[in-house]
């Protein structure tokens, strides 16, 4: 079969398909550093704390959760709240943080050319600063603040919630392998992007994340007090093997690269990339280092070429399935998730490709760089509007898009435009259930989009289709980047 045949039929069966709806998408009209300005701005409404008057950009946000930690005499001030709740989750926090570190290292001056680095290190820092705080004390890491099943089953601002800010944690008596070796990713990874402008905390992050790492090794354990919302289906091996690829990174010590090579993680037969399964991303990252000539990493470019000929469509060994419009599908529930994070890996591994003059062989179809950088960007171009819904899945971005984002502080009326404290029955009956745009336009949040059929309801009570997350985001903030650099004609990352 000739692949060029191939990736034309693809291409013209989307054309198609995106011609024949009713909406005025012209794809020429792209913007992307206004996706990336917006993509960024989404996540500092999720921000939980104190937040400045001089830099708070997201006018009906005001602080929040300023007494976390208190019930049990620690500072949990801070963070992240993981999408539509006011829950602080640490394991999909830490991916975001993670996500976030790797776009700024690897598109760090596409980001810089788009004027936007200083804004993603302070994302980055937002969420470091917290870490710092949950991980103050040796063998013990606080992994979440709130009652999941009291705020879920309340409807309030996080200004005024009214919910129990309960504190979970995990020590060598109640481990958690997963959420201890991620979050030691996230600061291992971060503490990279500070080296050069703020040493001194460099040094900080890559002690904590040196400390995580023995500890999630040493206590190995699934810590379930995340499940139902966050189970780690997938084991804890990848965090480990991404938490090890990280500080190998950051320290370049043998304990490190040794430690993956004798651990023999099995990263393979892997088909997807979230904030549960990180193997693609170890692989992805240690092909980068295989590149670099260290041939000890070998088996995973191997494995990281399995990975990729496993989500190109028209390749003989693809896992998923398309919409009809051409967005990847893996499963129901913020399924764009799987769109932005693996178009970050096709980016970065189509890098690797063009600087090493790599081609991509899966059985008889061969690919080369820029098949990989054509469908990472039709992912994006699905997101942004180009599909057969003339719909944008990003919040303010183009002319149509999501009006009633599952999220509460978003559709809620903001505590600057009145007095009353709204209740958390109040919230569901009257702000919730209103079937009306939400007051607060939630700038930037791309929310979970359409089903496997391109089936989708501007409908706020479905939380699979309209709930946002940071994790959606974070890798979307690299992938903007890239895909903004490429359009003013700047030379490919290293």
């Amino acid at each position: 079969m000739d692949y060029k045949l191939t990736v034309e039929r693809f291409v013209c069966i989307i054309l198609a398909a995106v011609l024949s709806a009713d909406h005025q998408f012209v794809l020429g009209e792209l913007h992307y550093k206004d996706a990336l300005q917006k993509s960024i701005l989404f996540l500092e409404a999720q921000r939980s704390g104190k937040l400045s008057s001089g830099s708070n950009r997201i006018w009906w946000r005001g602080d929040s959760a300023l007494t976390d930690g208190q019930m049990e005499n620690v500072d949990l001030v801070g963070g992240y709240y993981d999408a539509g709740d006011n829950v602080k989750y640490g394991l999909p926090m830490a991916f975001t943080v993670t996500m976030l570190a790797w776009g700024a290292l690897h598109y760090g001056d596409e980001l810089a050319a788009a004027g936007e680095l200083d804004n993603v290190r302070d994302a980055i820092k937002w969420g470091t600063d917290y870490f710092i705080k949950a991980s103050s004390i040796d063998n013990q890491l606080w992994v979440q603040v709130g009652d999941p099943f009291a705020d879920h089953s309340c409807w309030q601002n996080p200004e005024i919630m009214e919910t129990p800010r309960t504190l979970y944690k995990i020590d060598p008596s109640t481990p958690g392998t997963e959420i201890a070796a991620e979050t030691a990713a996230a600061l291992a990874a971060s503490s990279i992007v500070f080296v050069a402008i703020d040493n001194p905390y460099s040094l900080l992050l890559l002690d904590r994340a040196k400390s995580l790492f023995d500890f999630a090794d040493q206590n190995r354990g699934t810590y379930d007090g995340e499940c139902p919302f966050y189970c780690s289906f997938s084991g804890y091996d990848d965090e480990l093997a991404w938490a090890a690829s990280w500080l190998y990174k950051a320290t370049r010590s043998p304990k490190y690269s040794q430690y993956i090579i004798q651990q023999n993680f099995s990263t393979s037969n892997v088909s997807e990339f979230s904030w549960d399964l990180k193997s693609a991303g170890v692989q992805a990252l240690l092909s980068n280092l295989y590149f670099s000539g260290e041939s000890i990493f070998e088996v995973y470019k191997n494995q990281a070429e399995m990975f990729f000929c496993s989500v190109i469509p028209y390749s003989p060994y693809f896992q998923h399935s398309m919409t009809p419009g051409g967005l990847l599908y893996v499963r129901d529930g913020a399924n764009t998730q799987y769109a932005t994070s693996t178009s970050f890996l096709l980016l970065v591994y189509s890098d690797l490709m063009s600087n090493h003059n790599q081609s991509l062989q899966c059985d008889y179809q061969i690919y080369e760089a820029g098949d990989l950088i054509a469908f990472a960007k039709q992912q994006i171009h699905y997101i942004l509007g180009w599909n057969p819904l003339g719909m944008s899945f990003m919040v303010g971005f183009g002319d149509r898009y999501p009006q009633q984002a599952h999220h509460r502080g978003s559709s809620i009326i903001s505590i600057y435009e009145t007095t009353t404290k709204i209740s958390c029955t109040e919230g569901f009956m009257v702000w919730f259930s209103r079937p009306a745009p939400n007051p607060n336009e939630l700038t930037g949040a791309v929310v979970g989009g359409p089903d496997r059929y391109e089936s989708f309801e501007d409908y706020r009570a479905d939380s699979c289709k309209l709930e946002p997350t940071t994790y959606i985001n974070a890798p979307l903030v690299g992938v903007l980047a890239k895909l903004h650099s490429m359009s003013m004609g700047s030379p490919v990352s290293t």
